[in-house]
């Protein structure tokens, strides 16, 4: 197997798998539309990058020209995608366009097409859980429901559904885990997974669907305020300006940094792995919001003052951490990299950065957008 198309590839994970496999000799096609909203305005692939690969610039909404980057092709890594999950709760048609409909143009291609397809990668996301998986004291494992504002003004932490009592105990979600996304980003994620899965199960080649936990690392976009909250941390703490921590601060996310993430996803790659697999990829290891802040203000020997505002966004799951049992029996990887030394070396790369924007207008701007539409409320 030697070409592959990576659609979103000029994003931060594409980017990356893109520079990997241009090393390891792989001809390397990158379809991608260069969103202002990440890329800033610019239209130009990471230095080093530009001149290793076919580059087609354009969207995986347009069919024709996904099937002319698709022609000849031998692997497809999918990952281009609308991934703010607030923003989806409103932005609902466009979501479903860009993450869905596209989607179903790469299936009917694998399905319908004379191709040379020998595997399908598609980027899939922690959010098709929702809250993940607890141990009740009384009821064993349960699978609690997407909190609301109204829920929320009892306890942050969610509730068994047999009692409604809070005395949960989160567990690493594995992938039999139950799905019910709490957000439309979530919806669109599932229903992607199980496209890829099916197309690729009916044409027998190896497809894998990869629930990528919460991504970070030196290159992810610093521009765009929808998304990850290293980014929107470490930009408050430059400026010395107030970190909004929302809930308690007690929430938690499974942080894994991108080297891992290309590293899995390359290793779909291998021949060896055949069949059809749905993995979760992820550190396996629960890191609280407030921890961050606290972290990403120390070492960048910020005077932020780190203020936790009891905001709730709607859309927003307390705690997810992943089961990487089967990542490891599947395709024989595990993550190598801690959180701390991860987000030292992200906050590395962003000191050395010239073009990050000059206040966080965008990033408040966001935040009213939310409110306006009432996905944002103050407990």
């Amino acid at each position: 197997m030697n070409k592959v198309l990576i659609t979103g590839g000029a994003g931060f994970i594409g980017s990356n798998i893109a520079g990997k496999l241009v090393a390891q000799g792989y001809q390397v096609t990158i379809l991608d539309n260069f969103n202002p909203q990440i890329h800033g305005g610019k239209k130009e692939l990471p230095a080093g990058l530009g001149d290793e690969v076919i580059l087609i610039e354009g969207d995986v909404t347009d069919k024709a020209l996904f099937y002319r980057a698709l022609k000849d092709q031998e692997a497809v890594i999918h990952l281009a995608a609308e991934t703010g999950t607030g923003q989806s709760m409103y932005n609902i048609a466009h979501y479903s366009e860009v993450n869905i409909t596209a989607t179903a143009f790469l299936c009917d291609y694998i399905i319908n097409e004379p191709n040379q397809l020998k595997t399908v990668v598609v980027a899939s996301s922690r959010s098709i859980y929702g809250e993940g998986k607890y141990l009740s004291p009384i009821h064993g494992v349960v699978y609690p429901e997407a909190r609301t504002y109204n829920t929320v003004k009892q306890s942050f932490e969610v509730a068994c559904p047999v009692s409604g009592e809070h005395n949960l105990q989160v567990c690493a979600t594995d992938e039999t885990s139950k799905i019910h996304p709490s957000s439309y980003y979530g919806i669109t994620k599932q229903v992607q997974e199980q496209m890829v899965i099916m197309a690729a199960r009916l044409k027998g080649i190896s497809g894998f669907a990869l629930r990528y936990q919460n991504v970070y690392g030196p290159g992810q976009s610093l521009k765009n305020p929808y998304t990850g909250i290293l980014s929107i941390f470490s930009r408050l703490a430059l400026k010395d300006e107030k970190i909004n921590i929302f809930e308690d601060g007690l929430e938690s996310r499974d942080f894994v940094y991108i080297e891992d993430i290309v590293d899995a996803t390359i290793a779909c790659l291998n021949p060896a792995f055949s069949g059809q697999h749905i993995l979760n990829v992820g550190s396996g290891v629960p890191v609280t919001v407030m921890e961050v802040a606290k972290e990403i203000v120390t070492y960048l020997k910020s005077n932020a003052e780190i203020s936790v505002s009891g905001t709730f966004r709607e859309g927003d799951i307390r705690h997810n951490f992943a089961d990487l049992t089967l990542l490891e029996s599947t395709i024989g990887f595990k993550p190598r990299w801690k959180f701390v030394d991860g987000l030292h070396r992200f906050l590395d790369w962003v000191l050395e950065q010239h073009d990050i924007p000059e206040n966080t207008n965008d990033y408040s701007r966001s935040l009213e957008e939310l409110k306006k539409k009432g996905l944002l409320n103050n407990r």
